[in-house]
C-alpha cells in the first residue's frame, strides 16, 4: 500500500550553471547531516537518494526527483519507514534502480542497509508514481542472516528485473570462525585485521546475489575484500556484469570480474581485471565502478597502489580497463589525478560517451573531480578535468541524462553537510 511521506525537508534550488563550479542544486533536510548520495537518470528524469542523520542519532533516507534533467527537484520524500534504523557509509550508500515501464515514468527501486537483529540486513522500497510516494519497505531476499552485509550494487534490465549484489559476512560471524576480528558496526569500518592465513580466512567473506522477484540468494564466490563497494551493470541483451575487490594469495587485493549470460541464474568463474598486486593487510574501503555501453563493451575504473614507477613511496592511483566479456581485459591505463584519488564512479550514455568522477585529497581537504571520456580503438581518451566542488566534497555519484551527465556528492562537513548536484558536458564522440 502506497503512503504519502511527511515533507520534513528544506529544498534549496537555483539556476544550474554551465561552468564546472556553478550555482547548481543543493538538496538538504533541515537540521540534519546530509550525506551518502546516489543518483540515477532516465531521459530527463533524475532521482537522487541520500541519508539524513539526526544529531541525537538515527538516520533516514530521502529521495528527490527532477523532471528537467537535474535543473530543479521536487520536494524530498522519505523512503524508509522511519525509526532511524538506516546504516550507511561512503562506500555503501543507498542504491537506485530505474525500472522501465511502458507509457509512464520508470518505477524507482531503492536498496539500502539497515540494522538487523544479529547484524545488518538489506531493505528495499519501490515507487510507482514517479517518487511521490514509496511503498512500505521489504527485505531483500536472502539478506537476513547473522553478521553484517552491505556494500551493495543494483541494476535493472530491460525486462524490469532488479538484481542486487552485496558483500556478506554471515559465515565469518559463526563461532567457529571467530579467531580473527572482521567486524563492522553497520556504518563504520572498525577492523579487518588478517592473520597469516588471511586468504583462507577471507573465504568467509562472500559475494551474494539475488533478484527482487526471487525467494532466495546465492553465493557467487568467497574471498572478497570486505567493505569495498561492489559494482553491477545490466547490458541491453540481459547479461549482467559484476566487479569487486578480491583477496588473492599473499593478501593481494585486486579487482575481480564475472558475467552472467542467463539473467543471473549462473555466473562465469571470476577473472582478474588487472595484475596490480596490491598487497594490503586490511581493507582499503575503495571499490571499483563499472558501466556497459550499447555495444556491450564493459568499462571498469578502480583505485589501486601504483607501484610501476619503482618509487620507494608508491601512491594510490586510478586505472581503467575494458572487456567485451570474453574473459580478457585490455591493458590497464592510468587516469591522471592531482592528489590522492578515491571512490571512483563511472557512467556511459547511449552514444558511448563516458564520465568518470572521483574525490581526491587537495591540501587538507577533499574535492570532487569529473572528466569526460571516450574510447578510441581500445584507448581511453580523456577530456578536460573539472573540479566541481567549491568546498569539501567527497563520494560522488554519476548518471547520464538526455542533456549530458549529472553528478551528486556530499558537500561540506557534518553536521552541516548537504547534497550538491551539477551538470557536466559530455565528451564528444563515443566508443569505437
Amino acid at each position: 500500500m502506497m503512503r504519502q511521506m511527511a515533507l520534513e525537508a528544506v529544498l534549496i534550488l537555483s539556476v544550474l550553471a554551465a561552468a564546472p563550479i556553478g550555482d547548481g542544486v543543493t538538496l538538504a533536510i533541515a537540521g540534519r547531516s546530509n550525506a551518502n548520495p546516489s543518483i540515477a537518470a532516465s531521459g530527463r528524469l533524475v532521482v537522487v537518494v541520500w541519508a539524513a542523520a539526526q544529531s541525537e542519532g538515527g538516520t533516514d533516507l530521502y529521495a528527490a526527483v527532477s523532471r528537467d534533467g537535474g535543473h530543479s527537484f521536487a520536494q524530498p520524500v522519505r523512503v524508509n519507514d522511519g525509526g532511524g534504523d538506516v546504516r550507511l557509509s561512503g562506500e555503501q550508500p543507498p542504491r537506485i534502480a530505474l525500472v522501465p515501464a511502458a507509457g509512464r515514468d520508470p518505477s524507482i527501486v531503492i536498496v539500502w542497509t539497515a540494522k538487523g537483529v544479529d547484524g545488518t540486513r538489506l531493505l528495499t522500497a519501490r515507487s510507482d508514481d514517479g517518487g511521490a510516494t514509496f511503498a512500505k519497505a521489504s527485505t531483500v531476499p536472502g539478506s537476513v542472516a547473522s553478521g553484517n552485509r552491505g556494500w551493495e550494487a543494483v541494476a535493472a534490465d530491460a525486462s524490469g528485473r532488479v538484481s542486487v549484489l552485496w558483500l556478506d559476512h554471515r559465515d565469518a560471524s559463526k563461532p567457529a570462525s571467530s579467531g580473527t576480528s572482521m567486524t563492522h558496526d553497520g556504518q563504520q569500518h572498525t577492523g579487518h585485521a588478517m592473520p597469516n592465513d588471511g586468504v583462507a580466512h577471507a573465504q568467509l567473506s562472500k559475494l551474494y546475489f539475488t533478484q527482487l522477484d526471487s525467494a532466495a540468494a546465492t553465493s557467487i564466490t568467497g574471498g572478497v575484500c570486505y567493505c569495498c563497494k561492489t559494482a553491477l551493470a545490466a547490458a541491453p541483451d540481459g547479461a549482467l556484469y559484476a566487479a569487486w575487490r578480491h583477496v588473492y594469495a599473499g593478501n593481494i587485493r585486486d579487482i575481480a570480474f564475472t558475467v552472467s549470460r542467463d539473467a543471473g541464474r549462473t555466473f562465469a568463474p571470476p577473472i582478474r581485471v588487472s595484475e596490480d598486486r596490491w598487497a594490503l593487510d586490511g581493507c582499503p574501503e575503495n571499490g571499483p565502478a563499472i558501466a556497459v555501453d550499447a555495444r556491450r563493451r564493459v568499462h571498469v575504473v578502480w583505485p589501486t597502489l601504483d607501484q610501476s614507477s619503482g618509487s620507494d613511496s608508491p601512491t594510490l592511483a586510478l586505472f581503467y580497463a575494458a572487456t567485451t566479456g570474453d574473459g580478457h581485459f585490455s591493458a590497464r591505463q592510468r587516469i591522471p589525478t592531482e592528489g590522492v584519488p578515491r571512490h571512483p564512479q563511472l557512467t556511459v550514455d547511449r552514444n558511448g560517451s563516458m564520465a568518470i568522477a572521483w574525490d581526491e585529497q587537495a591540501d587538507t581537504s577533499r574535492r570532487v573531480v569529473v572528466t569526460g571520456a571516450r574510447v578510441d580503438h581500445d584507448l581511453l581518451q580523456l577530456g578536460q578535468r573539472a573540479v566541481v566542488s567549491s568546498e569539501r566534497g567527497e563520494y560522488p555519484s554519476l548518471a547520464s541524462t538526455d542533456e549530458g551527465f549529472v553528478v551528486a556528492w556530499t558537500s561540506g562537513a557534518s553536521p552541516s553537510s548537504v547534497i550538491r548536484i551539477e551538470q557536466i558536458t559530455p565528451a564528444r564522440g563515443g566508443s569505437r
